[in-house]
This record gives C-alpha cells, sequence and structure tokens, in this order.
C-alpha cells in the first residue's frame, strides 16, 4: 500500500494544487464582482450647492464625481453642511445634514434608492421642545444592527444648560440623539453624551457586539482637536475620553476600517487640509496624509459603502448631463 501511494502521490498533489488554484481564481473573480466600493459624502464651501460624491477602490485613494446630487430646499438658510449617508439593510440610502448654522431645531432628510433619484426633502424638528436651542450640527447617522434601528446624534447648544469654558454660551455644545426605524416617527430627543465640555462632530464606530468607539470633536478653547471614547452600547454611554490625537483646529471626523485599520478622516482646517490618522486600536494612532489621496475642496461628510452598480450609473448620470 506504501508504493502504491508513492505513485499516486504526484498526481493527488497536482490534482489538489490545480484544484486549489481555481478555487483561488474563482474567489477573486466573484470578490471582484460583487466587492463593493467607498463613496464619501462631500460639500464644497458656501455650502449652498448641496450633495457631492467622492468615490474610492481602497479607501485611501478618491475620485471627485464633480456633480451635484441633491440641492437643499429645507431649512432656514437652506445649506446642506456635513451631509452622513447610510444604507440600510433595505437597500435605501438615508441622508441627514445641517440645514443652518442657526435657527433651526432639525435637520434636513431624504432617502434615495441609487443616490440619483431622491424622495422629497423633510426638515426633522428633534430639537422643538428646547425653545431656547441655538443650533442643531453634523446630524450623523448610525445603523444599529443589535436593535435593528437608526440613531442620529448630533451637537446643540442650549445656552445656560451646562458649564463653559472659554467659549461662549451660543457655542457650548452637548451631544444630543433621538432613534427611529422608519424615520416617520422618532424617539424624544435626549441627551447622548455631556463630556464636561463642549463636544461637535462625534461619529459611532462599531468594533464587534458590546464594543462600540466614539470619534469626537472637543471644541473647547483652545483645544479644538479630536478624541475617542468607548462604549458597550451604541447609544452609550461613553466613558474614557482620551487624550487628543489631532492637532487644534481639526474637526468633522469620518471612520472607515481597511483591512485591520481604521481611516480615521478629518478636516484639519486650521492648515486647510484633509488629513488621515490611522489606527488598529483607537489607542495607538499614525499620521498618513502621504499614503492617501483626496480632491481639493472636499469638506466633511461621511464614508459609507455601495456597490459597483450603483458607482456605474453614479458615472453615467454625471456624463449625461455635462
Amino acid at each position: 500500500m506504501i508504493r502504491n501511494y508513492k505513485k499516486l502521490a504526484p498526481l493527488i498533489t497536482h490534482h489538489l494544487s490545480l484544484k486549489h488554484v481555481i478555487s483561488v481564481m474563482l474567489a477573486g473573480i466573484l470578490s471582484s464582482c460583487s466587492k463593493d466600493i467607498y463613496l464619501f459624502t462631500s460639500f464644497h464651501e458656501p455650502a449652498d450647492e448641496g450633495l457631492r460624491l467622492l468615490y474610492s477602490k481602497d479607501a485611501y485613494h478618491w475620485n471627485d464625481l464633480n456633480y451635484v446630487f441633491l440641492k437643499p430646499t429645507v431649512g432656514t438658510e437652506k445649506v446642506m453642511r456635513d451631509p452622513s449617508i447610510v444604507r440600510g439593510p433595505d437597500g435605501l440610502f438615508r441622508l441627514v445634514w445641517t440645514c443652518s448654522w442657526k435657527g433651526d431645531k432639525g435637520f434636513g432628510y431624504a432617502e434615495s434608492k441609487d443616490l440619483i433619484n431622491w424622495s422629497g426633502q423633510r426638515f426633522i424638528p428633534v430639537m422643538e421642545h428646547e425653545p431656547t436651542t441655538v443650533n442643531v450640527w453634523a446630524p450623523e447617522l448610525f445603523y444599529d444592527d443589535e436593535t435593528k434601528e437608526y440613531i442620529i446624534i448630533w451637537a446643540s447648544t442650549i445656552p445656560h444648560r451646562f458649564e463653559k469654558g472659554e467659549e461662549e454660551e451660543e457655542n457650548n455644545h452637548r451631544m444630543y440623539y433621538t432613534t427611529t426605524k422608519d424615520f416617520k416617527s422618532f424617539s424624544k430627543a435626549t441627551l447622548f453624551l455631556d463630556p464636561g465640555f463642549s463636544v461637535i462632530d462625534a461619529v459611532i464606530v462599531k468594533r464587534k457586539p458590546k464594543d462600540y468607539v466614539l470619534v469626537l470633536k472637543d471644541n473647547t478653547r483652545p483645544n479644538r482637536n479630536l478624541k475617542v471614547a468607548f462604549a458597550e452600547k451604541a447609544e452609550g454611554s461613553y466613558h474614557g475620553i482620551s487624550e487628543s490625537f489631532s492637532e487644534m483646529k481639526t474637526e468633522g471626523p469620518t471612520v472607515v476600517k481597511a483591512g485591520k485599520k481604521y481611516l480615521i478622516y478629518f478636516d484639519s482646517y486650521g492648515d486647510e487640509k484633509y488629513k488621515v490618522i490611522a489606527t488598529e486600536d483607537f489607542k495607538q494612532f499614525k499620521a498618513i496624509d502621504d499614503e492617501v489621496s483626496i480632491p481639493k475642496g472636499h469638506k466633511h461628510g461621511t464614508i459609507f459603502k455601495a456597490s459597483k452598480k450603483v458607482l456605474e450609473r453614479l458615472k453615467k448620470e454625471t456624463e449625461q448631463t455635462r
């Protein structure tokens, strides 16, 4: 039997090797067909044009579609700042954004199947129960796959409600949130985060069940930089707020996982650049600006995934209208 095995071994090895090669090739083909691409919401100052999109295959190198996909029509100032998109389990892309610098007690909302054809825009008045609310800034969408609902967080100032540092009362922000399953009914807006200082531009990141990270901007003077906090639930409570991992005058973080690394993109408005910091554990951070490329004029939004088919339709739309 041993002699027979030795005669058959090369044939078996060849067969297994060939089978392995074929399986690897098939996996690669299937992966290339089904792999999602990355889209990055954007706007250009003065934010009155509307929604723009960047795209990338690797989350490092970005291209501008150079097209406005949705012009804002709601809110006091009718601008679109800080656009945030999430693709829900129903396949719909849901968008929220800042409508005004001051005066609004809510944010804008619209939804789409393809990012080209949009529903009617709606104003979601989340802070009407707080009559002295100054603003509603940078609403950020997160789909909680554990509770099967959407969480929307944003920053608002309610003067004389919290202790403040050097900033004015009308710039002393805290984070609030609401939840919804259908974007028709919303829970009453509730305090999401009071870290003891003015905070804006927060984004929720899920690493695994019962392991969430919040990337946030400490908006106090003179800090105005980025930090992280941790929680066991998406809604918090968040604790263990870190020291800053970015320089002063940075804001608008968004996070995407690429391989083993989490890439934190943010607007470094102090030196008018868009920058990136990589981390694997949200404890050690490394600037990787020389490894990425971002189109000029891009202002902060959020990164999400879409199919290659969606991207091809977006490209076709931009070509047809030029």
